[in-house]
């Protein structure tokens, strides 16, 4: 059999992920469990690029938003993806920080800020595939001293997994010869009413957390947590996406929603805990995310257009995705109180984050 023209349950051709970028292969990997859900995961950025799973009838719905081919991803206005971002996800205030008495200055690409490792971030690098299971991938890769301004030759593994529990299991690991920061996440955009669904308004959500990062107009945090309570940002007790997204409250102005870091409730420094979980009235999937991050970033797709073209034709127009970015915090590096990004010679980063699914 041509593997190369299989085509995936989310209506894919692994062909159309085939290409050499950067003088490296790329490709689609499908992994599979017992209960016929499937994940998909291009080794360009490390993305997860299609996952189905059941809905309350037991038909399988694609539930994040993607391309269908290499091509489009090299060239979305949406390069984040279901990608991993690093070396250090979200914003680095003025693209600049100290570490050890030496200064280093980075790309500036989000307003005055660094975002997402910056120019050429580890969502759009080909990835080495260290091991392919029927039901998981380990992907590989060496950031050298220097990349995009950061120091340190950087080794990095991530391994998608997904469960006969139905969770999306990631695990990422990460060691270095100089001291450097480090701020891993995946950027999937889920919609649980099916990727192409035109809003997430409608999706309950609840976030383990009772406090959160106020920002600048920049999106860089303050520095103090704030309280929830009796703001739109309360989400202790389950709410729609879209019952206060419009309010006049002015951290929702700055960013068009919700584009904020929640500081998550937890018993002990890397708890693998709670964080949040969100539900869609229509297809009555239910995600509950896990993690040993202190943080997640809310993200309601508030700068999403539908000018580019998805899986199978599909539009995302604005507000058509939710992402869940499990992260230390923004700008941590220039925030002594925050949670270190730091990480030195000797020890290594270890971080998990799950996506559990089931029906309601």
């Amino acid at each position: 059999m041509d593997t190369n023209k299989i085509s995936t349950k989310s209506g894919l051709k692994v062909e159309a992920f085939k290409k050499v970028v950067d003088d490296k292969k790329t490709s689609l990997y499908v992994l599979t469990n017992k209960n016929g859900c499937e994940l998909t995961i291009t080794n360009y950025g490390a993305k997860i690029v299609s996952l189905m799973v059941p809905n309350k009838e037991g038909e399988l719905v694609d539930v994040v938003t993607g391309h269908g081919s290499i091509d489009t991803y090299l060239t979305s206005e949406e390069p984040y993806f279901g990608a991993i971002c690093g070396r250090v996800a979200n914003r680095i205030a003025n693209g600049k920080f100290t570490l050890e008495g030496k200064t280093y200055t980075l790309a500036v690409n989000n307003g005055p800020n660094s975002l997402h490792g910056g120019i050429k971030g580890f969502n759009a690098v080909v990835w080495d595939v260290k091991e392919v299971l029927s039901n998981a991938i380990k992907l590989q890769y060496l950031s050298k001293d220097g990349e995009e301004g950061y120091p340190g030759n950087l080794t990095v593994t991530v391994t998608y997994t997904i469960s006969n529990e139905n969770s999306v299991i990631i695990d990422y690991k990460a060691t270095t010869d100089k001291p450097t920061i480090l701020n891993l996440t995946n950027h999937s955009y889920f919609n649980l009413s099916g990727a192409g669904d035109s809003s997430i308004n409608d999706h309950l959500l609840t976030i383990n957390a009772k406090k959160y990062l106020p920002t600048d107009a920049t999106a860089i945090p303050y520095g103090d947590a704030e309280t929830v309570e009796g703001t739109p940002m309360d989400f202790t007790k389950p709410h729609t996406i879209g019952e206060r997204i419009n309010d006049d409250f002015q951290q929702l102005l700055y960013g068009k929603g919700y584009d904020h870091t929640y500081v998550l409730n937890k018993k002990f420094d890397k708890e693998f805990s709670f964080c949040a979980r969100c539900e869609s009235p229509k297809t009555g999937i239910v995600m509950e995310v896990y993690t040993t991050e202190p943080g997640m970033q809310l993200y309601t797709g508030n700068w999403m257009t539908d000018k580019l073209t998805g899986k199978n034709g599909m539009k995302y127009p604005e507000r058509s995705s939710v992402c869940f970015e499990t992260q230390h915090f923004p700008d941590s590096i220039n925030k002594p109180d925050y949670p270190t990004t730091e990480l030195h010679p000797g020890e290594t980063y270890t971080s998990k984050t799950a996506f559990k699914f089931s029906t309601k």
